[in-house]
């Protein structure tokens, strides 16, 4: 079998096994180093995954919203003095966005947009008794609005069901008004208009201040309470590409005329965050990369000092500079690779324990385990390209002993 084996590859198995512990303290070094990488790789786009899902599973890509009033000032009077300089904002009324059902069509048929929804958004008080709360009225088409706002996976108690009748309000909200399931709120809009709605639902967002104020209902009910028959004050969009949803708002902008408002924008805390995470992640792989190089580097420089007289016993049988070169740079390659491996497996099955170790309170997982393929190929992809690099140095420094000076030590 020997005799089929290159050259360059039994003189660098053979180096490994004459320097066994060397090789076993950079391997183990390797492995530590590439399992660190996987691991918080691994970690930080599971959360990172697990923010995102449940920052845009509570609110809609991209909206549009109704512009403010303005008001302006008089005209110039012909004789140059101008009558009104000074123009206070006026108090906002509940307006429709006008035209909005040609809007929704036009906004369909572009393909980076997959849901349109309507919608109405106005305060409103919730009566139970003595008890009263101020709440925001969102009126919806369930129908359309569930695909944006994933509300059904948030139902602790009841069904989703939003009729004309019903209402599903947030459980701090139920609470506060000591009401559950099957129970009628009176909902006064700021309209004036009273109605007497029945809870289909509780939700829990998993904030507390959503929880006691939003409310939702049924599109009409929401435009019969702010008399708002047939309009609605925002538009709510789903996009396929969500970080593109700054440059897809600023187009919906442009074509429409209106204010167009981004889930990055809204949300610029968050997104903030969520790149400091990847930064923090890039570091990090960085720094760790740079020691497994510099570990595996140090070894080849002092498997190169131990192993002179070898190299020039091997120079002067007539090994070439290059194949040399070649069994120092396939040592790295091999250190690389096969630490890699052992590391990958490593920081695989510390994060599905650590997945399975960290729990809810209701024993559902803390973030859904994310372990993409590509995260394994590109940890041993690098790993063996460090390890050429790292050896890189070490090789050219062997290959170029003099077989004379390196045989006489």
């Amino acid at each position: 079998m020997n005799r089929w084996t290159p050259f360059e590859w039994i003189a660098a198995i053979r180096f490994f096994k004459e320097g066994r512990m060397q090789t076993l303290f950079i391997l183990a070094g390797v492995a530590i180093g590439v399992g660190v990488i996987v691991f918080m790789s691994g970690l930080l786009s599971s959360l990172q995954a697990n923010f995102i899902r449940r920052v845009l599973t509570s609110q809609p890509h991209i909206q549009i919203i109704a512009p403010d009033e303005v008001a302006r000032p008089l005209r110039v009077a012909p004789s140059g003095v101008v009558v009104a300089s000074i123009v206070q904002r006026p108090a906002q009324r509940l307006r429709s966005i006008d035209q909005w059902q040609m809007i929704r069509t036009q906004l369909l048929r572009r393909a980076d947009i997959t849901n349109v929804s309507p919608t109405v958004t106005a305060s409103a008080l919730a009566v139970r008794g003595d008890a009263s709360r101020s709440i925001t009225l969102t009126g919806i088409d369930p129908e359309v609005y569930f695909n944006i706002v994933k509300l059904p996976d948030y139902i602790i108690l009841g069904q989703p069901r939003v009729t004309s009748e019903d209402i599903i309000i947030g459980a701090e909200l139920a609470k506060d008004l000591g009401v559950s399931v099957g129970d009628k709120v009176n909902v006064t809009a700021a309209s004036g208009a009273l109605r007497a709605l029945t809870i289909s639902a509780i939700f829990d967002l998993g904030n507390k201040g959503a929880n006691e104020r939003s409310t939702f209902v049924a599109l009409r009910t929401a435009q019969a309470l702010s008399n708002l028959v047939g309009g609605v004050t925002s538009i709510d969009i789903t996009i396929q590409d969500v970080y593109a949803a700054d440059t897809i708002a600023a187009s919906v902008q442009a074509e429409v005329g209106m204010q167009v408002d981004s889930w990055i924008k809204t949300n610029a805390q968050f997104f903030t965050a969520v790149n400091a995470q990847k930064i923090s992640n890039t570091a990090i792989r960085g720094f760790v990369g740079l020691s497994v190089a510099f570990g595996i580097a140090s070894v080849l420089v002092v498997s190169v000092i131990q192993r002179s007289k070898d190299i020039g016993i091997l120079r002067a049988m007539g090994a070439s500079q290059n194949q040399i070169l070649r069994i120092f740079l396939l040592q790295g390659a091999l250190l690389g690779f096969l630490g890699s491996l052992v590391g990958s497996l490593v920081g695989r099955q510390s994060l599905v324990f650590l997945h399975s170790f960290l729990r809810q309170a209701d024993g559902s997982e803390l973030f859904p385990l994310i372990l993409e393929p590509s995260l394994f190929v590109a940890a041993v992809a690098l790993a063996s390209v460090t390890g050429v690099v790292a050896a890189a140095v070490p090789a050219i420094r062997a290959a170029k002993l003099d077989p004379v000076v390196a045989i006489r030590g």
